[in-house]
């Protein structure tokens, strides 16, 4: 079965960091774009990075860029977000997210999230 599982939320306070994982299995990661979304209470789902199938490109929301930083490990079916210089207005829902982009049939998939809560 398909599946993306985020880990390495939670709490922490403003300045502070927090790596986020995302763990894949059930299809060909290499083929996949990868992306961490984020939702807060009362706001619709926002993009925060995609990384491209090789890594060789990476972009970033106007909010979190110098501060997040995107990578991935295929040799580990992994993606990775890890987050700088936190903010109260970086807290949300984090999800992962895969989109085929090689031109195959058609793949796109959502992790279930995890929990970052930024607070003093």
């Amino acid at each position: 079965q398909v599946q993306l599982v985020e880990s390495g939320g939670g709490l922490v306070q403003p300045g502070g960091s927090l790596r986020l994982s995302c763990a894949a299995s059930g299809f060909t990661f290499s083929t996949c774009a990868m992306s961490w979304y984020r939702q807060s209470p009362g706001k619709e789902r926002e993009l925060v990075a995609t990384i491209t199938p090789t890594g060789a490109s990476t972009n970033y929301a106007d909010s979190v860029k110098g501060r997040f930083t995107i990578s991935r490990d295929n040799a580990r079916n992994a993606v990775f977000l890890q987050m700088n210089s936190l903010k109260l207005e970086d807290t949300g829902v984090y999800y992962c997210y895969a989109r085929r982009v090689d031109g195959g049939p058609e793949f796109r998939y959502w992790g279930r999230g995890t929990q970052v809560t930024v607070s003093s």
